[in-house]
């Protein structure tokens, strides 16, 4: 295993860079330079593991001896099982105990550096967004449906309704529209209706299953997908403008 002379990562960004590079030489292993890694798992040697490197490459190698470990360490003898088993589903294994090797790493770092519970919500969602080993190297990895959403969105509407990270949040950040209580407003019943059980930004209906959140200037409501707000992120936003309040208060 490497020696680590790379630098440790001590905060949430520097994690997740670490993360990503490893994460790329462990696809790259699997996918670009997968006859390499092939041959170089002979399973005549002895237990061997796959490393993924912060530089974006990677290397077959045996575990390290030190005990307990500088890091966690991959799976062990992942050589053993290449000649026993279809090669793409091999690969699979591989990958499938790469992504857990990746979460471990990462979440050492941020116990050895005692990240608190939202520097390790970040860390996670930073991680959740990207697709995982196996869904690469398995051809499974979905196209995230928020971005597409989002830029037709943006397309299709004015500027004041397309989606961007705004980062304020109130005492009022809603959650969860209430589409009944903005029906009885009276006077702006349509308003209220669009405000409180359809999206201002997509135009789509309120589903319990969604996060929502809704803005403390005009109080219309908005899936947390189409003005790129994830719950991590909504619980640090102070007071949350959307998208054209923001726009119409730079421009006054």
């Amino acid at each position: 295993m490497e020696a680590i002379p790379h630098p440790i990562p001590r905060t949430v960004e520097e994690v997740f860079q670490d993360f990503k590079g490893r994460r790329a030489g462990l696809i790259k292993a699997l996918t670009l330079d997968v006859d390499k890694f092939y041959q170089q798992c002979d399973p005549e040697k002895e237990n061997l593991c796959l490393y993924g490197l912060p530089n974006e490459t990677w290397e077959v190698n045996l575990p390290v001896e030190e005990v307990p470990p500088e890091l966690p360490e991959p799976a062990l003898g992942i050589n053993f099982a290449r000649d026993g088993m279809q090669e793409k589903d091999w690969l699979s294994l591989v990958a499938v105990h790469s992504d857990s090797w990746l979460l471990a790493v990462a979440f050492y770092f941020g116990a050895r550096f005692g990240f608190g519970k939202n520097e390790r919500k970040r860390l996670f969602q930073m991680i959740n967004d990207l697709p995982t080993i196996f869904e690469v190297v398995t051809g499974n990895a979905k196209q995230p449906k928020d971005q597409s959403a989002t830029q037709n969105s943006s397309k299709s509407k004015s500027s004041g309704k397309t989606s961007r990270q705004s980062e304020p949040q109130t005492k009022g950040v809603k959650m969860s529209p209430p589409p009944k209580e903005d029906d009885e407003s009276g006077e702006e019943e349509e308003e209220d209706d669009e405000q409180g059980a359809t999206c201002g930004a997509c135009g789509d209906n309120y589903g319990t299953d969604e996060f929502w959140i809704c803005c403390d200037i005009c109080e219309r409501w908005f899936h947390g997908k189409c003005v790129k707000i994830t719950p991590a992120k909504a619980e640090h936003i102070k007071q949350y403008k959307c998208p054209s309040c923001s726009n119409k208060r730079s421009r006054v």
